[in-house]
C-alpha cells in the first residue's frame, strides 16, 4: 500500500475516534429533551468541591479501527511469511493502541460538588468541569424531569 493511502487511512481513523459520540455532562449543556421543559430549581451552599474524572463508555471502535490500521501498516513490511507475521503483529498492536486511545478520549475532567440544600439535605452532584465553584458559594441545583441534576451559580 502506498504511503499516501496509509496516511489517509490513519487520519480518517483517528479523526473518527477523536470525534467520539460522548455526550457532554456539564452545567451548561442540555439535551434536546430538556429544552423547553419545566425544570425544578433548588437552592443551597457548596460544602466541598473535588476534582474527579468521568469515564466514558468504550464502544470498541478504537480497538477495531486500530487493528485495521495496524494490519494495513504491517502488510507493507517484508514479504511472504514475514509479511503475514508483520500484518498480524500490526493488527494486535493497533488494536491495543486504538483501545487505549478511545479510553483516553472518553475520559473527561469533572467536579464532585457537595451541596447543603436550604432544606438541610446534603446532595452530591458530579458534572463536567465547565464552571468554577468554591466552598461557601450559593448555587442553584437544577433538576430535569428525567432526574438529571446540574449545579449552576
Amino acid at each position: 500500500m502506498k504511503k499516501g493511502m496509509m496516511l489517509i487511512v490513519l487520519c480518517t481513523f483517528f479523526g473518527l475516534l477523536a470525534g467520539g459520540c460522548q455526550p457532554h455532562q456539564g452545567s451548561r449543556t442540555y439535551t434536546p429533551g430538556q429544552a423547553q421543559t419545566a425544570l425544578s430549581v433548588y437552592y443551597g451552599t457548596v460544602l466541598k468541591v473535588s476534582d474527579v474524572m468521568i469515564q466514558g463508555q468504550q464502544t470498541g471502535a478504537g480497538a477495531v479501527g486500530g487493528a485495521v490500521v495496524g494490519g494495513i501498516i504491517g502488510s507493507t513490511i517484508g514479504s511472504g511469511r514475514g509479511r503475514r507475521l508483520a500484518t498480524t503483529g500490526g493488527a494486535l498492536a493497533g488494536s491495543a493502541a486504538g483501545s487505549a486511545a478511545e479510553g483516553t478520549m472518553a475520559t473527561k475532567a469533572a467536579l464532585e460538588i457537595e451541596v447543603e440544600m436550604d432544606d438541610g439535605r446534603i446532595m452530591v452532584v458530579v458534572q463536567e468541569k465547565d464552571d468554577a465553584f468554591a466552598v461557601g458559594d450559593r448555587i442553584r441545583l437544577i433538576q430535569s424531569p428525567d432526574g438529571t441534576l446540574r449545579v449552576r451559580q
